[in-house]
């Protein structure tokens, strides 16, 4: 069974990052509580970035060939990366 965490929202695990960066940027919170907060920060980046590496698995590209027909496949790892 997935971890609740693993089943937010990419914009909501965003948000919750974003969050959590800027109660750290402030400065204010104790060492305990901004040791808590990286925690957590890392934990979200990791799961985030399985939810992109997820969606880029998913993408494909529609291409057509002399004849006009259009054919679906995956997108390259060079296409990734232009």
């Amino acid at each position: 069974m997935k971890n609740p965490k693993d089943t937010k929202k990419f914009d909501q695990g965003m948000a919750e990052l974003e969050a959590i960066v800027s109660r750290m940027e402030t400065g204010d919170l104790p060492l305990e509580e901004a040791l808590a907060a990286f925690e957590a920060g890392i934990a979200l980046v990791r799961a985030l970035n399985q939810r992109l590496t997820e969606a880029e698995a998913r993408i494909e590209v529609l291409s057509r060939d002399a004849q006009g027909t259009l054919h679906v496949r995956p997108v390259s790892e060079q296409e990734l990366k232009e």
